[in-house]
């Protein structure tokens, strides 16, 4: 079975914020750590986990708007 994980954009659309908020938090440490981490240096991708995302999202102070999953 292949493992789906999120990237930037991903968590954008999940979380309902813009991919530039998410790259923001990433860079800020505010995402948590990555599931996994796919190629090496400055062209590494990161990735998360769906449910990952979906505990991080329903933690973090500040939510302005509703996430995807809870419309």
């Amino acid at each position: 079975m292949t493992v789906r994980y999120l990237a930037i954009a991903g968590i954008a659309t999940r979380v309902g914020v813009s991919p530039n908020t998410i790259k923001k938090y990433a860079d800020d440490g505010r995402l948590p750590e990555p599931d996994a981490i796919t190629g090496d240096g400055p062209k590494s991708v990161r990735g998360w986990l769906p449910e990952t995302i979906d505990a991080w999202n329903a933690s973090r102070p500040g939510r302005g708007r509703k996430a995807v999953n809870d419309q």
